[in-house]
């Protein structure tokens, strides 16, 4: 409020103060309050709720003239409780401390999202003998270029948070639209259409509600991201990017980044998972999961899906060095098919990401049997349900200098053979170089520039290599 504004709101009060008033400072009043209002220094609900306090007081006439008070305190308080329902916290609409939304009462909405798009070439390997892994990640054929999403989609989430009971709940929903189209009902994620009269899927991928208490932790029950290998995807350079292009002549609404070049993909699962308080920089969470198929099988399966993860935090001061740790691992057993034995998948990860000033550097690495590799179960058992072994790692570095960041990493996956399986053309191993440079345009909006190199192995010497560009942007709010 200016200067004037505070003087003319406690003249406001001032007069508001006199228990009795003559017949000029009540027309002077008024007229002040209402001048308050049209100058915008007093709202609505403001000025009817100082008239409603004024006319609760006694009025009276000129005192001089002996003429007695008359009182007006009904209609004083019908008026004063009609602008106190008006001034309810419960009705009123405002903004949030921080993010895109608003608060009704008690009730906080809140909108948070991304854009991105990039031009990707991608120059893939000849189409030979040769150069066939099944299970690679290489790109083999045609050269191909596009204008698509990198390893996001876009995204819009809501939040809608309250507290109830001395519980903190909250109703969350994360829908993620591609600007690439798809074909018929394929979904988001599904096999692109670069064609005309296409449309663009969106992907649901968080579903989940929330409860908890500051000494008590939270409960989540509902659709959203992993436990095991979570923490591997979202401190990778390659999330808000490309990496492995995949399917670059018809793309969907995500690349690969480094999914199967360093980690298994966590992906978006039906879970009711607790997380504990922070002690210190230290927290848990472990969760029962919707029991995932192996790919490629019919099988139904008896038990839920187990993962938990630990996770430490040391929160940098004053641009000194910070620390992120976590371990994590899966346990899911999966049921007999009709001439396939019953298996049992486990895996366990650990990483670490380290930051000093502007600089950071990462170092991930996982280890399982009959979980396979690039997603949970897939290519997990050989043709008569033997487990196959698989790990993985990749190391990361990252160094800015004010708007710009340098980013590097290298990762590879592995995929071995059961001790009594053929060799074959099946996948050995997929590993990627990348090389990324980011420039941070606005607090929303960075621009990226990067370059991938692709490799994939197979267990009979095949091997395909390819390489990308991409530039574009990505924005957050």
């Amino acid at each position: 409020m200016t200067g004037t504004g505070k003087f003319l709101g406690a003249a406001a009060a001032a007069l508001l103060c006199c228990a009795a008033t003559p017949a000029f400072a009540q027309d002077a009043t008024d007229e002040l309050l209402l001048r308050l209002k049209e100058k915008g220094i007093l709202t609505d609900d403001e000025y009817q709720a100082l008239v409603a306090r004024k006319q609760s007081q006694p009025q009276s006439s000129a005192s001089s003239a002996g003429t007695p008070a008359v009182p007006n305190a009904a209609a004083g308080e019908s008026a004063q409780q009609a602008a106190a329902e008006r001034l309810d916290d419960k009705k009123l609409v405002r903004m949030m401390d921080s993010g895109v939304g608003f608060q009704i009462g008690d009730v906080g909405v809140k909108f948070s999202g991304s854009v991105n798009g990039f031009y990707v070439h991608d120059n893939a390997d000849a189409a030979t003998p040769g150069n066939t892994v099944a299970g690679g990640l290489a790109s083999v054929g045609e050269n191909s270029s596009a204008i698509r999403n990198g390893l996001l989609p876009g995204f819009l989430k809501v939040d809608v948070t309250t507290n109830q009971g001395g519980w903190d709940v909250g109703a969350h929903f994360g829908l993620y639209p591609g600007i690439n189209s798809g074909l018929g009902d394929s979904g988001a994620n599904g096999a692109g259409a670069p064609q005309a009269l296409q449309t663009s899927g969106i992907d649901a991928r968080q579903t989940y509600l929330t409860f908890g208490k500051a000494r008590f932790g939270e409960i989540k029950i509902g659709r959203d991201i992993g436990l095991f290998a979570s923490d591997a995807i979202l401190n990778d350079i390659t999330l808000l990017a490309v990496g492995t292009a995949a399917g670059n002549a018809a793309p969907s609404n995500t690349s690969l980044g480094r999914i199967g070049l360093g980690y298994i993909y966590t992906d978006f699962q039906p879970q009711i998972t607790y997380s504990s308080p922070k002690f210190g920089g230290l927290q848990f969470a472990v969760g029962v999961f919707q029991p995932l198929t192996t790919i490629g099988q019919s099988e139904v399966n008896g038990s839920p899906g187990f993962q938990g993860k630990i996770t430490y935090d040391l929160v940098p001061t004053d641009g000194g060095f910070g620390a992120h740790a976590w371990l994590s691992g899966l346990v899911q057993k999966h049921d007999a098919t009709a001439g396939l034995p019953a298996y049992t998948g486990r895996a366990i990860d650990v990483g670490a990401k380290l930051s000093y000033a502007n600089f950071g550097l990462t170092g991930y690495y996982y280890t399982g049997t009959g979980v396979g590799t690039i997603g949970l179960f897939l290519l997990s058992t050989d043709e008569f349900g033997r487990k196959r072994d698989s790990d993985g790692y990749y190391v990361q570095g990252t160094a800015g200098f004010g708007k710009i960041t340098l980013g590097a990493s290298y990762g590879r996956s592995t995929l071995d053979l059961t001790d009594d399986e053929p060799i074959s053309a099946l996948v050995r191993s997929n590993s990627s170089y990348v090389g990324q440079v980011r420039y941070g345009l606005t607090g929303w909006v960075t621009l990226i520039g990067e370059y991938t190199h692709t490799k994939s192995e197979a267990h009979n010497g095949n091997d395909a290599k390819s390489d990308a560009l991409a530039a574009g942007a990505i924005l957050f709010f």
